[in-house]
């Protein structure tokens, strides 16, 4: 079987921060999720994640997804790789991969790729590598005729050596089998006393054996981050990349300054996304939208024709025709319903708004289950909560909801009824009915004169 061994050990301290390297983010997911599913893509379906630094927070993150092994002491690539002695020993049948959980930007056409050309060329190890126009600091590739003959390292390359444009990306194909002898056999006599993967390579060559490469066609595979600023990179790399993507699906920017799209995210042809507008999770946006100014939506489906301006919007669902803004908040379990409009400061709460409803501006609905053409008046508030339990509120169509109410939870208000400018529903209101709140007005003459006496003595 083929199979890969992902190196996500190390600690990052140039993050300064508590956190393994891989689980720093790029584009809202951390780097070893992006290594996983490129290896998922690539259909690698026995894979084991080497931890080490904070590793707890590696295993909760993985949960039972895939093998893991655990490496104690830092001393190198070659000895994280032998802590996985057990996953190899398992099954020593076909190739492993071995790729550092840091370097998001492999991807499933390089492993297979990569894969094919290793079992083709019957290679003990064949190194992932790229062209880049600036390789400073990175290992050059020395090939022959026939394969490579080795990796130098920048410190150890004569001139003629860096001026080579191909690197290592840190990625290997090995037959299983001569993994586990190469493994037996690195030392680590060098001034850091640590075990390289890359002396495998001299050390397979050395031996005989047939080493080769495969040069990716996507130059960021080699990208990784060492410090807050690599990672910056790495996220300004991603962003870029989807963003070309969609515009050449026929997505408009007239700025992306500010624009943040996650890569699970689709977005419709037409479809116009407008500056400051962050887009996250498994969003999916129809055709012919404008999205933004200042929109955050996350794991959201939102249908054609809708114009989003400075909307928050959560795991909800937004139908075609909706106009929606500004400043407003649509919460988790949301379903507004097409050709619905809400305006200024509103918020919706596990609610369903029914087709063609209109909440102007200033209210909260929560938990609410409204129905069609329903006129929602300024200041309307359910009270969907009584400090022990939540409620619904239920509306039915073309109700006409006055300003400033107060629908107490739970509460049914029928088709077509009214209810008066400042009331507090209490109790269920009938089909076509009117509902009148009006308490006895109280007025007290010379309140403020005594008031202000009052407090003139008290100085």
């Amino acid at each position: 079987m083929n199979q890969a061994v992902i190196l996500a050990g190390g600690q990052g301290k140039r993050m300064h921060a508590p956190k393994p390297k891989p689980m720093f983010e790029v584009l809202g997911e951390p780097m070893l999720e992006w290594v996983l599913g490129a290896c998922e893509a690539a259909e690698l379906t026995r894979i084991c994640v080497v931890t080490g630094y904070e590793s707890e927070q590696i295993l909760a993150y993985l949960g039972d997804r895939c093998e893991t092994a655990y490496q104690a002491e830092r001393k190198g690539t070659g000895h994280a790789v032998m802590q996985a002695k057990d996953f190899l020993n398992a099954d020593t049948d076909g190739n492993t991969l071995v790729l550092c959980g840091d370097a998001p930007f492999i991807d499933a056409d390089t492993i297979k790729g990569s894969l094919a050309r290793h079992i083709e060329e019957k290679n003990t190890v064949t190194v992932i590598t790229a062209d880049v126009a600036e390789p400073t600091g990175y290992g050059r590739i020395l090939r022959t005729d026939s394969g490579i003959k080795g990796i130098v390292e920048e410190k150890d390359a004569t001139d003629a050596q860096r001026t080579i444009k191909e690197i290592n990306s840190g990625c290997y194909w090995f037959r299983t089998t001569d993994l586990i002898g190469l493994l037996g056999r690195i030392k680590n006599n060098n001034k850091q006393g640590e075990y390289y993967l890359t002396d495998t390579v001299a050390i397979a060559l050395d031996s005989g054996m047939r080493a080769g490469a495969y040069k990716s066609a996507n130059p960021d595979v080699v990208l990784g981050a060492n410090d807050r600023k690599g990672l910056l990179m790495l996220n300004e790399t991603a962003r870029q990349r989807i963003l070309d993507r969609l515009m050449a699906a026929g997505v408009g920017f007239v700025c992306t300054d500010g624009i943040i799209i996650e890569r699970n995210v689709q977005i419709g042809r037409g479809t116009e996304i407008l500056p400051n507008t962050i887009i996250r999770g498994k969003t999916v946006i129809g055709e012919n939208c404008k999205i933004g100014p200042n929109c955050v939506l996350e794991n959201t489906v939102i249908g054609d024709n809708v114009t989003l301006n400075t909307v928050q919007a959560y795991d909800s669902q937004i139908d075609s025709g909706v106009r929606i803004g500004p400043y407003v908040h649509i919460r988790p379990d949301s379903h507004i319903c097409s050709a619905v409009k809400i305006g200024d400061f509103v918020e919706i709460k596990n609610s369903e708004i029914g087709e063609g409803t209109m909440i102007a501006h200033l209210a909260y609905l929560g938990d609410s289950d409204i129905g069609k053409h329903v006129n929602i008046g300024c200041g309307t508030v359910t009270v969907n909560f009584d400090g022990l339990k939540k409620s619904r509120c239920e509306i039915g169509d073309h109700a006409f909801i006055g300003c400033n109410n107060n629908l107490i939870a739970p509460v049914s208000l029928g088709k077509d009824c009214y209810t008066a400018a400042g009331a507090t529903i209490t109790a269920d209101v009938p089909d076509y009915a009117l509902a009148i709140d009006r308490g006895t007005l109280h007025i007290k003459e010379g309140y403020t004169l005594r008031k202000f006496a009052k407090k003139k003595e008290e100085k």
